[in-house]
């Protein structure tokens, strides 16, 4: 105890063994959500279509690994688990829209965090970070946002097909969408009430529901998922094509965002920074490329640092201390492995879409336990998008388009892209091409190329 005591600096830190417990707790309570949503995401039959049972047994121990590196090498209480948005954009577009086979997706993750160890070593990334217009850093986040709440309400029968209109409402009378609207709202109020684990509270409550229903089947509530499936299965060779290299920047831009993002967020919190400074922030990025690289041979999208984190931070956690309970406790996760299966299964409904006329039916699938957590986490991720100054028309229309092409383009990269090259255009027409930095010309120029020369 005395080893622990003095290898954490509980005292300097003014914290105690129970705070940091409690602290622990509170922030695996507030980001628990991962275990169930991450392979619902990854397993989706319109997205990757990895194995469901495997990434939730990859997702477990790729967070409780980079969070126990986060608390020795850095000794800070920010937790780390596969980041909601990478999920999304590994699944939905990088495996879905291009066509790339999971395994090589994984061989992208893994050389994208890499890169983002050695630009840490040799101190790029405050460059790139600094050229990277804050308008356009928090208008990602936004669309991102965007993004995963409209593919939850896909997921709750919300938004439905159509096909003159592309979207519309969809049969709120199904049971599925009325359960998914009622964890929704369950969610919400707690939120509201600043309950801690509103998020994973709604997903435990909102299966309740579906297996007294019937909506779903009990598997048993303890098992270890096949993780042999995914693990060591990622494609680097394969991953090493000129076609690749925009989507593999889109994910390390992505990691940098969020992992500086919460790092900032959370020490302000915590008071960790010195002048301005985060004492061992090259020890705490390299916690989280490590933990990217070791998800991906785990068998999950990036892993970053989460915001959530803050929430331990406000129980009173003060050191790495508080992420071995977290780590702890994603790993007991692992040993239950069918519940987090039967919450995530999918609901088959059947749709009807009018194309030229006629009315043509099909089956799909709804996921209601889990659709409200997308949504809510949409919602948390739109928090900045205030802090645009939109009255600048050169800062705010590149953020604009950003925004509003990922959701509608169904595409991360593409909105990312058109908000990179419009930024530095409209600075130029308006005398201040001298205000943006060099890199972000260059950016704009590798994506005007990529439509250009690459398939869209």
């Amino acid at each position: 105890m005395l080893r622990i005591e003095k290898f954490f600096r509980l005292r300097e830190n003014h914290t105690t063994f129970r705070r940091e417990l409690l602290g622990g707790l509170t922030t695996f309570m507030t980001m628990a959500y991962i275990v169930i949503v991450n392979p619902a995401i990854l397993s989706n039959s319109n997205g990757a279509g990895m194995d469901f049972s495997a990434v939730m047994g990859a997702t477990c121990l790729a967070s409780a690994f980079a969070t126990l590196v986060m608390a020795f090498a850095a000794r800070y209480p920010i937790a780390l688990a596969p980041g909601m948005g990478l999920n999304a954009f590994f699944s939905f577009e990088i495996c879905a829209a291009m066509g790339v086979p999971w395994q090589v997706a994984l061989g992208m993750v893994f050389i994208s965090g890499l890169v983002f160890t050695i630009l840490t070593l040799v101190r790029v990334r405050e460059m790139i970070l600094e050229a990277i217009p804050e308008s356009l850093k928090l208008a990602t986040a936004a669309g991102i946002g965007l993004f995963i709440a409209f593919i939850g309400l896909e997921h709750a029968g919300v938004v439905d097909i159509q096909h003159e209109t592309l979207v519309k409402i969809g049969d709120l009378h199904r049971p599925a969408t009325l359960l998914a609207l009622g964890g929704l709202a369950l969610t919400c109020v707690l939120l509201a009430r600043k309950v801690r684990g509103a998020i994973i509270i709604g997903i435990l409550a909102s299966g309740a529901v579906a297996l007294a229903t019937g909506m779903i089947h009990f598997g048993g509530v303890t098992g270890i998922p096949h993780v042999g499936k995914i693990f060591a299965k990622l494609d680097i060779r394969g991953a090493l094509h000129l076609e690749f290299i925009a989507p593999m920047v889109v994910l390390l831009f992505f990691d940098m965002f969020d992992t500086i993002g919460t790092l900032i967020g959370v020490s302000s919190q915590a008071g960790f920074l010195r002048q301005g400074k985060l004492p061992r922030a090259t020890r705490a990025l390299l916690s989280d490329s490590v933990g990217t690289m070791s998800g991906a041979v785990l068998g999950t999208s990036t892993v970053t640092s989460y915001i959530e984190s803050a929430a331990g931070v406000a129980e009173g956690a003060r050191t790495g201390l508080a992420n071995i309970v977290t780590a702890l406790l994603f790993v007991a996760a692992f040993f239950f492995a069918p519940v987090a299966a039967m919450f995530g299964s999918g609901v088959e409904v059947s749709r009807t879409i009018e194309v030229a006329g006629q009315l043509e039916q099909y089956t799909t699938s709804l996921y209601p336990v889990t659709a409200s957590a997308l949504i809510v986490v949409g919602f948390l991720m739109m928090a900045n998008v205030g802090k645009i100054k939109w009255r600048d028309m050169t800062e705010g229309i590149p953020a604009f388009l950003t925004i509003i092409l990922m959701p509608l383009t169904f595409s991360i990269s593409h909105g990312l892209a058109i908000g990179f090259i419009s930024y530095p255009l409209l600075k130029a027409f308006s005398g201040q091409a001298r205000k943006v930095h060099w890199l972000v010309y260059v950016l704009a120029g590798l994506f005007v190329l990529r439509y250009i020369f690459l398939a869209v």
